[in-house]
Formats: C-alpha cells, sequence, structure tokens
C-alpha cells in the first residue's frame, strides 16, 4: 500500500537518507506543509520556494537561533559558554545590511578572480589524482573530493596546508551542528572541536591585524565599516566559519554524487566521455539532483496566508531547495540524472536572490576541473565490491554521501583538459 504524508517522519534518518517520495508527496497534496508537532512549514514547490526567497520581510534570515542550542543539554551547552557567538553577517542577515557584509566578500570571489585561479585549481586537482592514480582504486571523498574545495578554501583564507586535517573536523563539527541531528556523546565532540576552532582562528585573526597577509582573513581582520570601524571578533568569525563549511561541504557532496551518479548511469558516463562539451550541464545537472544544501530555514515575521495555508509569525519555514529541484512542474521527468538536460541550470542548488551563494562561480570552477581531469585521466570508474553501503550523513540542512569507494584503469593517454 502506498504511503500517505502522515506515514513520514521528516526528522527519521530513514526518511533523511532517501526522502524524494515524500517530497513528491508534498509537492503534489501539501507543498506548504506544518510538520506534525512542530511550528515549521516545509515548503517543497520550485515556484513557491523562488517567491519566499524574494521576501526578506516576511520571510527573514534571521534564524541564528536556530543554529546552536536546540536539542543539546545542560551539559552541552555549559562547553560552550567560552565561545563568542558569530555575529549575524551573510546567511543570517537580511537587506540592507546583509549588503554591508557582502560587499566585503564579493571581490574574493568575482568572475576575473576566479578565472585566473584555473591553473592553480588544476594544480590542486592533478596533485590529488597523482596520489592515488597508480593503486586502481580509492576511497573519493577522503582522497579527493573533500580535499580539493579544502585547499582551496584553506588556502583564500590563508591557513597553513599543514592544520588540513584539523581544519575538516572542525568544518564537519560545524556542519554537524547546523545539521541538528547528533545524539549526546556527539554533541560533545561537536562542542570541544568548535571550541578548538575558534580557539585557533580567534589567534589568526589577532596575528593579521598586526601582520596582514594578501589572503581572506587579513582582509576580513582589516576591512573598515559603518563610521570607520573595524569588524570585530564575531563578525570576521561569522563570515569565516561560513566559508570555511559552505566552500567546502557541499562541493564535496556535489563531487562524490555527482560520480556515484554517473557511476549507476554508464549510458550517461559514455555520452560524456564521447563529448567532453556536455561537462558544463553535467555538472548542473549534478547540483540539480544532489543539491548539497538541501534546505534553509527562514523566520516568518508577520502573519501571511500563503497560497491558502495560514503561517503566524514567529514560526519558522524550511525551504527545501532539494525538493524544488525535483519539481516536475519545472523540471521534465525530473527524478531522473539527464546530462543532457535543457534546462539543468534552472535549479536553486545556490539559493536565489539576495542570499545567492557568492561562492557559486568558484564551486562550478572546482567541479568542472575535477570532473574534467578525473575523466582524462581515468577510465573504467566503477564502484569497489562489498565496501560500499552508499548511505549519507544524517543532517537537516546538508545532504552527502559518508563514503564512496571506487576502482578505476589509468589512462594510457591522458586526454587534455576541456573545462573552462
Amino acid at each position: 500500500m502506498a504511503k500517505a504524508i502522515e506515514d513520514y517522519d521528516f526528522f527519521d534518518p530513514e526518511v533523511l537518507e532517501c526522502p524524494f517520495d515524500f517530497y513528491k508527496l508534498l509537492r503534489d497534496e501539501a507543498p506548504v506543509y506544518l510538520l506534525p508537532g512542530t511550528n515549521i512549514y516545509m515548503v517543497t514547490r520550485h515556484a513557491d520556494v523562488r517567491v519566499m526567497l524574494k521576501d526578506t520581510e516576511t520571510y527573514s534570515s534571521d534564524f541564528a537561533h536556530l543554529l546552536s542550542g536546540d536539542g543539546e543539554s545542560e551539559e552541552v551547552q555549559a562547553l560552550y559558554e567560552g565561545v563568542i557567538e558569530p555575529a549575524n553577517t551573510l546567511l543570517t542577515q537580511d537587506p540592507p545590511r546583509h549588503k554591508v557584509y557582502r560587499s566585503l566578500v564579493n571581490k574574493v570571489f568575482s568572475a576575473k578572480r576566479v578565472e585566473q585561479m584555473h591553473d592553480y585549481i588544476e594544480e590542486i586537482v592533478d596533485g590529488l589524482i597523482d596520489g592515488f592514480i597508480d593503486d586502481g582504486e580509492c576511497e573519493f571523498i577522503s582522497a579527493f573530493a573533500s580535499p580539493v574545495p579544502l585547499l582551496v578554501i584553506a588556502d583564500q583564507l590563508g591557513i597553513d596546508r599543514e592544520l588540513l586535517p584539523r581544519f575538516k573536523v572542525w568544518s564537519d563539527s560545524l556542519a554537524a551542528r547546523l545539521g541538528q541531528m547528533a545524539d549526546f556523546d556527539e554533541q560533545k565532540e561537536i562542542a570541544k572541536a568548535i571550541l578548538e576552532y575558534q580557539e585557533y582562528i580567534l589567534g589568526v585573526i589577532e596575528e593579521r591585524r598586526k601582520d596582514p597577509q594578501d589572503d581572506m582573513v587579513s582582509d576580513l581582520a582589516n576591512a573598515v565599516i559603518d563610521d570607520g570601524r573595524k569588524l570585530d571578533d564575531s563578525e570576521v568569525i561569522s563570515i569565516v566559519q561560513q566559508f570555511l563549511v559552505a566552500g567546502n561541504e557541499t562541493t564535496t557532496s556535489s563531487l562524490a554524487g555527482g560520480l556515484l551518479s554517473l557511476i549507476q548511469d554508464p549510458e550517461q558516463m559514455q555520452a560524456l566521455q564521447d563529448d567532453p562539451a556536455r561537462l558544463d550541464n553535467m555538472v548542473e545537472e549534478v547540483l540539480r539532483t544532489e543539491t548539497p544544501s538541501a534546505g534553509l530555514w527562514r523566520a516568518v515575521t508577520r502573519d501571511v496566508n500563503f497560497n491558502g495555508v495560514e503561517i503566524p509569525a514567529g514560526s519558522v519555514v524550511m525551504l527545501r531547495y532539494s525538493a524544488a529541484n525535483r519539481d516536475e512542474r519545472v523540471f521534465d521527468d525530473a527524478e531522473n540524472f539527464d546530462i543532457c538536460r535543457r534546462n539543468a541550470d534552472d535549479h536553486i542548488a545556490f539559493g536565489q536572490g539576495t542570499h545567492f551563494c557568492p561562492g557559486a562561480m568558484l564551486a562550478r570552477k572546482e567541479m568542472k576541473l575535477a570532473f574534467s581531469r578525473l575523466f582524462a585521466r581515468l577510465e573504467n570508474i566503477q564502484l569497489a565490491p562489498t565496501k560500499n553501503d552508499l548511505t549519507h550523513w544524517p543532517n537537516v540542512v546538508l545532504r552527502g554521501l559518508k563514503e564512496l569507494h571506487i576502482t578505476f584503469d589509468k589512462r594510457e593517454t591522458v586526454q587534455s583538459s576541456e573545462a573552462g
């Protein structure tokens, strides 16, 4: 018997693992749905998500209180007593104040700057492939999908590469706290890691104020806003923290999920190898189907009737990007992965409007170069037998594979890069 909406618990890890039947039911029957026992309204249709993203007065990004403390015990909350709470800057700030902070980071991710990073990113990608290409197999996420964006964002921030293993732990911990699915023991470890991260980054901020370098932390630590004051520690921490997670976790998940989609559909893999010019559209289709930022919150500022649903002030909206990107009203045969899809770039994986992801161009560049060099140097890429369960991290906001074990053959003749 087919399931009904009420048969699903959105916060059940099994539902988060494979939510797509639930999403389809919601789009068809309850596109603005009050999750039982909560004040959270989940929005799943593409057009509705876009409308809410544009109405920043009604659906506010001031939801920082949702990112910490919820469900944490007094013991865990006590561990955070020494932590500086990040200020509302980018993700959790509304216009017009949002523009003040956005202007500080736009130049870092401008089209010109990202294009100038082409050779640098390609060198990182090839260096990582060199590390496993002769083995014939690897755990793809730890060997490649994670270090590609982590190296890039650490370099931009000005972080010593020797600290990357700790940086990965810190990033994972920040993402896990955001995801709100950790148990008590995990919450304690997350708190300890976040404390360690903040102690480190505060030291870097202090150093960069005294001795600025050519990096993003230096730019932020010495940036002047408002009436001529410098950003304070809570503002710098906020922006750095957001780019550490957004510049790392999401691209990692897109690379891993995209490769898995191609492995599971050999015809699509062959079509891409036969015509590398399809790479750009393939990247957009990966972003549509994987949507690593699966959803984001908005705080409702006034009583509103949205498409016949009464939403009271003080409620929370969960804009479910991963459901909207599979909306049959926008994408034909929406559940299927198709690298030739004519409108793949109509996805909203990077959001829309004021809060459109400032690192979108960099993420696309990383993905294009990563896939281009992988397919130029490897062939016969397959799942490693008996090593994969293909499960995802339990997380309400982010979606990403835990592991991806692959086997492959080394190409005898390396193909030229086609990525732009």
